[in-house]
């Protein structure tokens, strides 16, 4: 059996004494390897360009180019990247860009210890990740988007198999898994999610899962097995 490649994560904080905390514990187990470290936004993404991480732990609040902006560059130049967003802010504004932005998740640096590494490699398996406390912030916000109202109300637009397609993506699951699942072409996912990302005005899939993962689409959209 050959050895699991090792989660490849870079650390962006503007903080020595941050990154220095967070390299010993990623260290800690073996799956995690980390290949770089930048103090901000613009050394961020040149660094995520040229080392491939698979996982991008970042910092918002930083000079040069904060968190938001970096990951909005790294989220479209490498969507297969991960930017899990970590910060000491639990402000609503905070929450609502990194969301929109590709986040594909947001943790306060108050996150236990013992919790890091498991949410590393969970981010990297494609789940969403948000500290529980922000969770119903996050609902809150969207729920109160009249935007996000009129993109609920255009879903029940979806074909049988968008819809299998949704569910999946909301579960976590990426093109091959999805392919696999629904036996068929992983280029005919690629093709469902274009035309519901088009067609819903929304950036990428990690926006539709937050939005999938919501109450309403989730009755609207439930599968029978």
């Amino acid at each position: 059996m050959q050895p699991q490649t090792p989660i490849r994560l870079l650390l962006v904080d503007d903080e020595a004494l941050i990154r220095y905390g967070l390299k010993a514990i990623a260290e800690l187990d073996e799956a995690i390897e980390v290949v770089g470290e930048a103090s901000n936004g613009e050394e961020a993404i040149a660094l995520a360009e040229t080392l491939q991480p698979d996982v991008v732990l970042m910092d918002i609040e930083m000079p040069v180019k904060n968190g938001v902006e970096a990951t909005v560059e790294i989220c479209t130049m490498l969507p297969e990247v991960k930017v899990l967003i970590l910060t000491t802010h639990s402000d609503d504004k905070y929450l609502v860009q990194a969301i929109e932005k590709g986040a594909s998740g947001y943790l306060l640096k108050n996150t236990p210890p013992q919790d890091f590494i498991h949410i590393i490699q969970t981010t990297h398996r494609g789940y969403l990740q948000f500290s529980p406390s922000l969770a119903p912030q996050i609902c809150q916000n969207l729920k109160a988007s009249q935007a996000h109202q009129h993109k609920i109300r255009e879903w029940k637009g979806a074909t049988p198999r968008e819809q299998e397609v949704i569910r999946l993506i909301a579960q976590g699951a990426n093109n091959r898994e999805i392919a696999q699942g629904l036996y068929i072409a992983e280029k005919t996912v690629k093709n469902h999610v274009s035309n519901i990302l088009s067609r819903m005005g929304l950036r990428d899939r990690t926006q539709l899962a937050i939005w999938a993962n919501n109450a309403a689409i989730n009755q609207s959209y439930s599968v029978s097995t």
